[in-house]
């Protein structure tokens, strides 16, 4: 019997069904970039995406369509990007840090005026912009009914982690595997360059050499518990609220969040701070390195 979880592949029966069982969305984020050459380029979102897609399987729930424009170009990202890329094209689909979040409050918008009770928003992209989703959502839950959490993906995988922690890794053995597990047909071993040849290799991690299809699955597995009791907690969240009543919010209240809760706050935001080193200036990661002065 079908069952679907993915919102635009969901007849319009199909999602109030849904919708009804377990009022609950995923949003998903993650970019196309260099990933080794062993991985495609959207690994990020498709790791998301999927994780997500597993989870709402599980645990019920429905899975938003996944976005793939995300961070990066500026700020350490431009740094990392000069070090571990290189000057060849890097097939990125990157968009500036305030647009990002501003879409993310758009997307917010959307759900919560739909009725659902609780949402995820699932990074597959890593660096800062995972700590900057959190302050973001916690900045707008008090205009918002809906509840909120957002994370990176490893921090279902990761035993102690806390918000000053890290994990995960780039195009290496956590994220291969994990790729691997979800969409083996975008993972191609083959493609692996010879254990001693010179790097960077489209920024593929030393440790890649170490991935395995059957940690991957395991890491899945343990990511979709994880993310299945984290919705189960915002769900019990929203019902001790109480709400008798909600008002959706406007498109014209989102800009006014914006402008006034959020903007203030940008400037403290990991991904909007410059690094104390720039690349060189010949190098295609130069002109966007440094951000423009906040008020």
């Amino acid at each position: 019997m079908r069952k679907e979880v993915r919102w635009e592949r969901m007849f319009p029966d199909e999602l109030e069904a849904a919708f009804n069982e377990c009022p609950a969305v995923y949003f998903t984020y993650g970019l196309c970039e260099p990933h080794g050459p062993q991985n495609t380029v959207g690994l990020d979102a498709l790791k998301a995406h999927a994780i997500a897609c597993r989870t709402a399987h599980a645990h019920g729930g429905i899975v938003a369509p996944p976005d793939y424009w995300h961070i990066h170009e500026h700020g350490m990202y431009a740094n990392w990007a000069y070090q571990n890329v290189g000057e060849v094209r890097s097939w990125l689909t990157a968009m500036p840090a305030w647009q990002h979040f501003k879409n993310i409050c758009y997307h917010v918008r959307a759900a919560d005026a739909l009725g659902f009770h609780a949402a995820i928003f699932l990074t597959g992209h890593y660096g800062p912009n995972w700590q900057d989703l959190k302050t973001l959502l916690t900045l707008i839950q008090p205009h918002f009914a809906m509840r909120l959490y957002g994370l990176p993906d490893f921090e279902a995988n990761t035993p102690g982690f806390d918000r000053q922690g890290n994990g995960g890794d780039h195009a290496g053995r956590v994220e291969t595997s994990l790729l691997w597990a979800l969409e083996p047909e975008c993972v191609d071993m083959s493609r692996m360059p010879e254990a001693e040849a010179q790097g960077p290799h489209f920024a593929m991690g030393g440790n890649a050499y170490e991935s395995d299809r059957r940690i991957g699955e395991r890491m899945v597995n343990d990511e979709v518990a994880w993310l299945g009791k984290k919705m189960a907690e915002l769900l019990e969240d929203y019902t001790k609220l109480e709400i008798s009543e909600r008002h959706p919010v406007t498109f014209q209240e989102v800009e006014q969040i914006w402008e006034e809760t959020v903007t203030p706050a940008l400037k403290t935001f990991e991904t909007m701070k410059n690094p104390n080193e720039s690349p060189p200036e010949d190098s295609q990661w130069f002109r966007q390195c440094k951000l423009p002065e906040l008020p």
